[in-house]
């Protein structure tokens, strides 16, 4: 696979500061070390290959492919390490994850970052879904207060460390580590980790307790003075924040909408010499000029372990600091051609057959068949139920309506398939045949004027796909009329909508990201990511059972 390389261009003003530092001509040239980086950022627990929109990825040759997988990123990692690298990350690679790894409190994710040589990572808001006190329970050790120890046997702690020097204490101390130094190839190179300060406007207000998000810049600066301190003067920020993309951007290219990742890489500490951003599930490779006027890595590899981020770069073993001509980016796909690492298999069979009891796990019942079965109008009796359950698991973030894209709807739910359960009952691993992708929840502010326009865009020269709306959203639609004006008479609980007003409007992330083409979805605003979509699918199904197919009456017309 030819992969586009960035080379990091070197202004007058480095050249200059390069001679200033030059030793006489009779030493020669300062040597220097090579170091490689590889990163990870959003893993999210997903071991197995994940499905669906979020098992594939842009490539180098902007087709979309296969991407993914534990095993896959093992061979990866495998492929392009040598002995000057180092393996890092930047946060979520945990929380809003699959069974496999959710049904063991994530465990087995982070023992397997641990078997591919992580060995640092920024803490992400993730991290915090199930409090501070968890959070050290993973990078420390013990086994889990409620449901005690996994299959494993007692857990041991990650082996690498998660690091949160913005995450401060009421005694304004870091509530892990806020740095660490790792030496290699004879150098040693300092690492930061910061997380979004918006943490606690998206995690559930019992998961920071206690706890104050310190501005990213802040914070990243006082880490980088402490390394200087220690005469650590190659020092890389790993940050749980970052920026937009345009939709299909291939791996290696820049383009980002200058945004929260951006202020931070341009504005923090300029012995600061790579940013290694996540949180947006972006990926992107582009540099920014640092408040010395010299030129910053920045980058991100997507999320859920579909690209691996490679950084090059030489540390002058005279000085200790970065060599900024050599920093070079490469973002690689984690493709599935290639054989997948035989003991990652392996392992991740183990928590597969581990958690197979958990899949046969009653959750609800049904009173009759729900189905994907559409009306004249093209609403189906189980994407109802699903946008229900999407709007009930973001109301706590203001939504009004939920919009369910039907291509997500995967499987019916069928009265008679309980199997020994008995008639009606739905199973774990029958909802999650239904919503097996393991989106995450969102959801945005659109006016009345944009959320009229992505109802709009279920037509297009392709054909049509109607969205499944919540029950607090009804809609007429008219197909005789030309595409792009085939909808009226919006409400939102009965009350037209207002084109000026704003409402607050759930999805999932692939809808949220313009995919199926909605890509007004994109103009929203005041963007907060929530619980997996299945999860918000379960606890709707426990908490209303038994549930009956509801009235086809949300979407009129033909």
């Amino acid at each position: 696979m030819t992969r586009r390389r960035i080379l990091m261009a070197c202004g007058t003003a480095v050249v200059a500061a390069v001679a200033v530092a030059a030793q006489p001509a009779s030493a020669g040239p300062a040597p220097t070390a090579s170091v490689r980086l590889l990163s990870l950022n959003d893993f999210h627990g997903n071991l197995e290959p994940p499905t669906g929109s979020s098992g594939t990825a842009i490539d180098e040759n902007g087709a979309s492919v296969p991407a993914g997988g534990a095993a896959y990123v093992a061979a990866h990692l495998k492929r392009l390490a040598n002995r000057d690298t180092l393996t890092v990350a930047q946060g979520d690679l945990i929380g809003a994850s699959p069974l496999i790894s959710a049904a063991f409190h994530d465990e087995p994710s982070v023992d397997f970052l641990g078997r591919v040589g992580v060995t640092a990572s920024a803490v992400g808001n993730h991290e915090f879904d199930e409090g501070q006190d968890e959070l050290r329970r993973i990078q420390n050790g013990g086994c889990h207060p409620v449901d005690g120890c996994s299959p494993a046997g007692r857990w041991k702690g990650a082996k690498f460390d998660y690091l949160a020097a913005n995450v401060l204490r009421k005694n304004h101390k870091p509530i892990l580590k806020p740095w660490t130094i790792r030496r290699v190839n004879g150098v040693r190179v300092g690492f930061i980790g910061v997380v979004t300060k918006t943490t606690p406007t998206i995690v559930t207000p019992q998961g920071v307790q206690g706890l104050t998000f310190d501005d990213e810049v802040r914070a990243a600066n006082r880490a980088a003075a402490e390394l200087k301190k220690r005469h650590v003067k190659s020092i890389v920020l790993l940050v749980h924040e970052g920026d937009q993309v345009p939709s299909g951007q291939r791996p290696d290219a820049c383009g980002v909408v200058p945004g929260a990742g951006t202020r931070i890489a341009r504005d923090a500490d300029p012995e600061i010499d790579v940013v290694l951003s996540g949180h947006t599930h972006q990926q992107y490779v582009c540099t920014v000029t640092d408040p010395s006027g010299e030129p910053r890595l920045y980058s991100s590899g997507s999320s859920f372990g579909r690209v691996i981020t490679q950084v090059d770069f030489k540390v002058n073993r005279r000085t200790g600091d970065v060599v900024r001509s050599s920093l070079r980016g490469d973002n690689h796909v984690v493709t599935r051609t290639v054989p997948p690492d035989p003991a990652t298999e392996a392992f991740v069979q183990t928590w597969k057959d581990r958690v197979a009891e958990r899949a046969n796990r009653p959750v609800g019942t049904i009173t009759a068949d729900l189905t994907r079965a559409p009306s004249p109008s093209g609403e189906t009796a189980l994407g109802d139920v699903i946008a229900d359950a999407q709007l009930e698991s973001m109301k706590g973030e203001g939504a009004q309506v939920a919009l369910m894209n039907p291509g997500g709807v995967r499987a019916d739910l069928t009265f008679a398939a309980g199997g020994s359960e008995g008639d009606g009952v739905v199973t774990y691993g029958e909802a999650f045949q239904v919503q097996p992708f393991s989106n995450l929840m969102g959801v945005v502010t659109l006016t009345g004027a944009q959320l009229d326009a992505v109802l709009e865009q279920q037509w297009t020269s392709a054909g049509e796909k109607i969205l499944q709306p919540s029950s607090t959203l009804h809609f007429t639609i008219d197909r005789s009329r030309p595409v792009g004006d085939r909808v009226s008479g919006i409400t939102v609980d009965g009350t037209p909508v207002d084109p000026a007003a704003s409402y607050r409007v759930a999805a999932n992330n692939f809808l949220l990201g313009g995919g199926d083409g909605f890509t007004v979805f994109t103009e929203g605003t005041d963007q907060v990511l929530g619980p997996i979509d299945l999860d918000g699918f379960v606890a709707y199904m426990t908490a209303n059972s038994p549930i009956s197919p509801p009235p086809l009456n949300r979407i009129s017309g033909e």
